[in-house]
This record gives structure tokens, C-alpha cells and sequence, in this order.
């Protein structure tokens, strides 16, 4: 039953709210639309976005449809895997709110701390690299290494601002933990 547990929250929490959380990212960050990764979260997530739309439209710069959307697909991986035996301790509704908000922050901070680990990666294998995954991680990264760089500038020709970065979402992440 672990394994079974194993494979649906990998595939749940990793892949589908990862997906949805993409959808989000994206026009926060001002990613290129016409990106092919960009256009294949949008084409992935679209049937529930969409109709979600029809109802709450966007607040700003905030699509409040693929939030909802975000937050749906979190509750039903966490409802999956409360019926798979992986939160038995979930008696109330408050303490499925508090587990869904809590890993909702944690795969954001996850997500975060492996597109920065990839940022480091690309630039170090092939810099300058125009290919859609690279611009799309760039994009996604930029805005929370621009702030640090202010404060720390590369060192020597050394862009320590990643690692900086990484360490406070580490740090983050064990503190909600």
C-alpha cells in the first residue's frame, strides 16, 4: 500500500499541482506565452480553468480562476491520499484546510528550490542557451534572484545570489515544517 501511496502522490502532488501551480507562475512572472512549455500548461489545464473564468474573473495581474483551480486540484490529491491511508490523523474539515494550505506552501517552496537548482545547472552546462525549458526557467527564477543580486553581486565573476536564495527557501521550509 506504500508503494500505491508513493505513486499517487508522486504523480498527483508532483506532476498535476505542479502543473496548476505553473499555470499561476506564469503570467505573474510575465512568461512568454508563445513558449511551448507555457502553451502546453495552459493547454493541460485549461478544461478546469476555463470554466472556472466564466465565474471569477481576474482580480489585476491576478488570475483568480487558475488560483481556485490551484487550490481544487490541491484538496483532491490531499482527499486521494486521505482515502489511501496517508493522513489518518484528518478528523475535520479545519485540519484538511491547514494540510492542504501547509503542502500547497511547501510544493511552492519545492518547486521553487528545483527550478533554482536547474537555473544553476543551465547556467553552468550551456549559458546563454536559447531553448524553451531554459526561458521558461529564467523567467520563473529572475524574480526572486534580482533582489538578492542588489544586496550581493557577484563575487569574481560568481552569481552567489542562487545559493543565497535556496538556503532561505530551505530555511522556509523547515520553519512551516
Amino acid at each position: 500500500m506504500e508503494a500505491i501511496r508513493f505513486i499517487v502522490g508522486t504523480l498527483l502532488q508532483v506532476l498535476l499541482v505542479t502543473v496548476f501551480l505553473l499555470r499561476v507562475l506564469l503570467p505573474l512572472v510575465r512568461a512568454e506565452s508563445r513558449n511551448q512549455l507555457s502553451q502546453a500548461v495552459i493547454r493541460m489545464t485549461n478544461p478546469l480553468v476555463l470554466p472556472l473564468r466564466k465565474v471569477l474573473p481576474p482580480i489585476g495581474k491576478v488570475d483568480t480562476a487558475s488560483i481556485v483551480a490551484l487550490i481544487i486540484v490541491q484538496a483532491a490529491a490531499i482527499a486521494l491520499m486521505w482515502l489511501l491511508g496517508g493522513y489518518p490523523w484528518i478528523f475535520t474539515p479545519g485540519q484538511f484546510g491547514y494540510v492542504v494550505l501547509l503542502t500547497l506552501i511547501r510544493t511552492i517552496l519545492n518547486f521553487y528550490i528545483f527550478a533554482l537548482f536547474l537555473y544553476v545547472i543551465l547556467s553552468w552546462i550551456a549559458p546563454g542557451t536559447n531553448s524553451p525549458g531554459a526561458a521558461l526557467i529564467d523567467t520563473l527564477c529572475e524574480p526572486l534572484l534580482r533582489p538578492v543580486r542588489r544586496v550581493i553581486p557577484p563575487l569574481g565573476g560568481f552569481d552567489l545570489s542562487a545559493l543565497f536564495v535556496i538556503i532561505g527557501l530551505q530555511a522556509l521550509n523547515i520553519a512551516i515544517t
